[in-house]
């Protein structure tokens, strides 16, 4: 697998071959953002195949080509639990991201059979892919440029396989008439992230 890493940003010459989709992935120094983690790496995979992996400078977050992208409402961004991606990459980079896919939300609408919508789960129903999670573990903090081979591969796979798994998703939300209610869930995501980032992780639907 050939893995492209970058410092800082995405270079203009690729933004500008990315037309229609990409999925998307981040990793974090802990699960606590904003409040005390930071984003670490950000993942990205064209529809074609080709995955891109950018260290954003931890002091700046200035990536104005990347940017460009995740606000291009004509550039679907498909993503594995966007909740937390979506306001990672919304905090840091100080963009608004257009135009999404999760795959963790269509799953859980749509995929009733089971209680199973991690997206190890997805790669194998749909992909027939064992994921290897060992390394989710790890200081991803440290310069790109001392990740092992093992390390970039777990990011990569976070990536490379979301725009078949998006595919047979949206074919069974549309084959259960389940869109409109995805749909619903999908605009409901900038309130859950608003709710996340002002404190209220918890479920306020409860009794």
């Amino acid at each position: 697998m050939k893995i492209n890493k970058f410092s800082n940003d995405l270079p203009k010459e690729i933004v500008s071959q990315i037309k229609d989709s990409i999925a998307i992935d981040t990793e974090a120094t802990g699960l606590k953002i904003p409040e005390r983690d930071k984003l670490s790496l950000i993942q990205i995979c064209d529809a074609n195949g080709e995955v891109y992996v950018i260290q954003p400078d931890r002091k700046t977050y200035k990536a104005p080509n990347l940017v460009s992208i995740l606000e291009n409402n004509k550039i679907l961004k498909i993503g594995h639990f966007l909740r937390f991606d979506k306001s990672a990459l919304e905090f840091f980079l100080k963009c608004k991201i257009k135009n999404i896919f999760d795959t963790k939300i269509a799953s859980k609408v749509v995929r009733t059979y089971t209680d199973q919508h991690g997206l190890k789960n997805l790669v194998f129903e749909f992909c027939n892919k064992n994921l290897d999670k060992r390394a989710s573990s790890s200081d991803w903090n440290k310069d790109i440029n001392e990740f092992s081979t093992k390390q970039l591969e777990y990011a990569a796979n976070d990536v490379i396989f979301l725009h078949k798994i998006k595919a047979e998703l949206e074919k069974m939300l549309i084959r259960e008439k389940r869109m409109d209610l995805y749909e619903s869930c999908i605009k409901f995501l900038d309130t859950r992230i608003k709710l996340d980032q002002s404190g209220f992780k918890f479920d306020i639907f409860e009794h």
